[in-house]
């Protein structure tokens, strides 16, 4: 029993034999709308405002209680309560300039936000450096790369097809990520003619079209649809005359987008149709206007070109862009290694380069240059100099040129100069300017 005095924690009921009631539990003051700001502390001044006489004294030798004084917000400034939101934007410096502004001249006023903002910025800084939300661009690769390694494909693709399919796979993430007017953003493409360099100046649109109808020579050659259509010119066919081909019958009145669908369509049926075709079609020829490539090697070519022009087109529109993976690379690099024999013997018949030193049978040693391409994708390479069709080997080596091999690939891209390229140099200087100016001349709109 409890005292008169004591309660026992229940509820009385009205009557007896009732169920004794229990409150319910009351709302948070928050429920009920925002706190009311706190009222600033009252400031004293003992001298009074400028202006103005101190205040009287009392009779009895105290002093009156001192008034607040109110700072009041300028005129059209926000109330306390939403600056003080902002402070966590502001540490952030994520506000707009006027709410940094307002934040900012808020902070001279009140000592509390001030400190709470000191807080806040100091926290800001312990934080990790701000990720970019751009998707890797090898991140496809790398998915499937794990994803076939589990379960390998039925119908796999071929391995000299995989670097055109991941750098095409890049350039689509590329024009994904921009906007319509980007794709009018000025490009200038550059490349090597004889003993000088030539540059023209086109469009994000312009730079897929010529992509689209330089692949479409690999489309024809596997049987399917030309992109240029009824308009493809007679004759051999060149790649610089398609492009301009199809630049001319561009609608100017279209939108410059719709070149996208196109290219991304197609390079997706040449992958799909090498992938069931297999290994009967990897030296199947590819005409380019004066000489020809197997399937494999065109395969290889289009993908360096799709890098190459997917790094103007970034460079553009101020847009980060990776080179190939190293394996993808090296397949690149050993291209345009091959290719240097040949490169070599057609500037020899035009009077650009020094004739051969020795003359020798098909398939016998003749001298050779040492390439050795350093970093990711490089390798070395013996380049016979006196016939295209002569062996490379250590034992005749007569000169020596060590490149870096982004350096190698923007030679061979057209895009520096022989005299540009920081090469590591050794031995006869006609062979190493030769085979230099060879790896330029492989370049080409």
């Amino acid at each position: 029993m409890n005292g008169p005095d004591e309660w026992d924690g229940r509820e009385l009921s009205d009557s007896p034999g009732e169920r004794p009631r229990i409150p319910s539990p009351r709302s948070a003051p928050e429920d009920r709308g925002p706190l009311p700001d706190p009222a600033p502390l009252p400031v004293a001044e003992p001298d009074g405002p400028a202006g103005t006489s101190p205040a009287p004294e009392t009779g009895d030798g105290t002093e009156p209680p001192v008034a607040p004084v109110i700072i009041p917000a300028p005129a059209g400034a926000p109330p306390h309560r939403i600056l003080k939101s902002l402070l966590g934007a502001w540490a952030l410096a994520a506000c707009s300039a006027e709410e940094t502004a307002a934040v900012e001249a808020h902070l001279t006023d009140y000592a509390s936000c001030a400190d709470e903002a000191l807080r806040l910025r100091e926290a800001v800084g312990l934080l990790h450096p701000a990720d970019s939300l751009d998707l890797d661009p090898l991140l496809r690769s790398r998915v499937l790369e794990l994803c076939l390694g589990r379960r390998p494909a039925r119908i796999p693709v071929p391995e000299w097809a995989t670097p055109y399919d991941a750098e095409t796979a890049k350039l689509d993430a590329l024009l994904r990520d921009m906007g319509p007017a980007e794709w009018r953003a000025p490009v200038r493409l550059r490349w090597f003619e004889g003993e000088r360099p030539v540059e023209r100046e086109t469009t994000v649109a312009g730079v897929m079209g010529h992509l689209m109808a330089v692949d479409g020579l690999v489309a024809t050659a596997l049987g399917l649809t030309d992109p240029l259509g009824t308009a493809a010119p007679p004759g051999a066919p060149d790649p610089l005359i398609r492009t301009e081909t199809f630049w001319r019958a561009a609608d100017e009145k279209q939108s410059p987008l719709a070149t996208h669908a196109p290219w991304r369509d197609q390079s997706s049926a040449l992958i799909r149709q090498v992938s069931f075709a297999g290994t009967k079609v990897a030296e199947l020829a590819v005409p380019y206007g004066d000489f020809r490539l197997p399937l494999r090697d065109s395969f290889l070519d289009r993908a360096f070109e799709c890098w190459v022009h997917a790094g103007d087109i970034a460079e553009a529109v101020d847009y980060p862009y990776e080179p190939p993976a190293a394996a993808h690379l090296h397949q690149l690099v050993d291209l345009a290694a091959r290719l240097l024999p040949s490169a070599l013997a057609d500037r020899r018949r035009a009077g650009l380069a020094a004739p051969p030193q020795r003359l020798v049978e098909a398939g016998a040693p003749g001298r050779t240059l040492h390439l050795e391409v350093e970093g990711n994708g490089g390798g070395h390479w013996y380049i016979a100099l006196d016939s295209p069709a002569a062996l490379g080997t250590p034992e005749h080596t007569v000169a020596h040129i060590a490149l870096d091999s982004a350096e190698f690939c923007q030679l061979a891209a057209g895009h520096i100069s022989p005299e540009e390229a920081a090469a590591g140099q050794l031995g006869e200087r006609d062979a190493i300017r030769d085979v230099l100016f060879a790896t330029a001349s492989l370049s080409r709109l």
